[in-house]
């Protein structure tokens, strides 16, 4: 399991995260994504600790404490949800069940 870490600031770094997290216990993984354009961090983070027992302590200890500035988020990580196609919706990618038609004579022929 692991715990996901909000509202962080854009200057936090992955050595900030075990630091902080390791009062609480073994961190096993910090992992800090960041803007694909800017290279910048995106403002949360995901952190993997040993037990269960020291996520439960980090997560009750930091919830809603400030650091860095800003108040914390810190809850449990939700699975990742499965994306459907890279379109979204999925279903065929007509849309709205247009069948030609619409401006130059694309209709239906017989």
């Amino acid at each position: 399991m692991s715990i996901y870490v909000g509202n962080l600031s854009y200057q936090v770094t992955e050595e900030d995260l075990k630091m902080a997290f390791s009062e609480y216990g073994k961190v096993n993984r910090v992992q800090l994504p960041t803007d694909r354009e800017t290279g910048r961090p995106r403002g949360f983070a995901f952190v993997e600790m040993e037990t269960e027992s020291q996520e439960t302590a980090a997560i009750e200890a930091l919830d809603g404490a400030e650091w860095m500035g800003r108040d914390l988020k810190v809850n449990k990580a939700k699975p990742r949800e499965e994306r459907s196609s890279p379109r979204g919706g999925g279903g065929g990618g007509w849309g709205n069940n247009n069948r030609g038609g619409g401006g130059g004579g694309g209709g239906r022929r017989y």
